[in-house]
C-alpha cells in the first residue's frame, strides 16, 4: 500500500500535469501526460505517465522544474 504524501502538484494543478525540468548544463526535457498523484520525490525523482511508463530522475542534476495543467 502505497502512502498519498499530498503533493501539491495534485492539489494545485490538475490530475495530469506537463514537467519541464532543467538540468545541470542546461539541457531541458519536456514531458507529457504525467499522473501528478503519482509523482514521488527522493534522490531519484519518479513519475507515471498516462501510457503506464514511469520515469525516473537523479535530483542532483535538477536545477529546477516548471509544472503546467495538461488540458
Amino acid at each position: 500500500m502505497e502512502i498519498d504524501l499530498k503533493s501539491s502538484v495534485t492539489e494545485t494543478v490538475g490530475e495530469y500535469v506537463t514537467q519541464i525540468i532543467h538540468f545541470v548544463g542546461g539541457e531541458k526535457r519536456t514531458f507529457n501526460n504525467i499522473e501528478a498523484k503519482s509523482i514521488r520525490q527522493g534522490q531519484f525523482t519518479k513519475f507515471k505517465q498516462k501510457d503506464g511508463t514511469w520515469i525516473m530522475i537523479n535530483d542532483k542534476n535538477v536545477l529546477c522544474i516548471e509544472v503546467f495543467n495538461q488540458q
